[in-house]
């Protein structure tokens, strides 16, 4: 059973890993201009007022590289124009975009590392 203190602060009140968190959501609801959404589900979306721009994940946990090119590219102020088809082109060497796997079990690992390394190395002795 999960423990109810940690399951309230670990929701996205008070964090920011998990999703939006309650003031991003708040400052999205009365500042925020829908510009797009990515094949991801992601939305992106722009200050009414000011040039500000920002991404709200669909679901999973808020990771940069879950932002394709083209919407980084505007995020960053790259570009101006929101993307679209003609924006970039896609290339035929280009492969599905995925996030970074670090920290899960698909994470790379080089040829010849199996775990636990401590065997392959001898400690520095002065």
């Amino acid at each position: 059973m999960a423990n109810p203190i940690k399951s309230f602060f670990g929701s996205p009140i008070f964090t920011w890993w998990n999703s939006a968190t309650f003031g991003t959501r708040l400052d999205t609801m009365l500042r925020g201009k829908k510009v797009g959404e990515d094949d991801q589900g992601n939305i992106y979306y722009r200050d009414k007022k000011t040039d500000r721009r920002w991404v709200i994940y669909k679901n999973g946990p808020v990771e940069a590289t879950r932002v394709p090119a083209e919407w980084h590219g505007w995020l960053h102020y790259t570009f101006d124009e929101l993307p679209s088809d003609e924006t970039l082109p896609k290339q035929d060497w280009e492969i599905e975009h995925i996030p970074t796997m670090t920290g899960t079990p698909d994470a790379y690992k080089p040829s010849g590392v199996t775990g636990d390394r401590s065997a392959e190395y001898e400690a520095w002795r002065p």
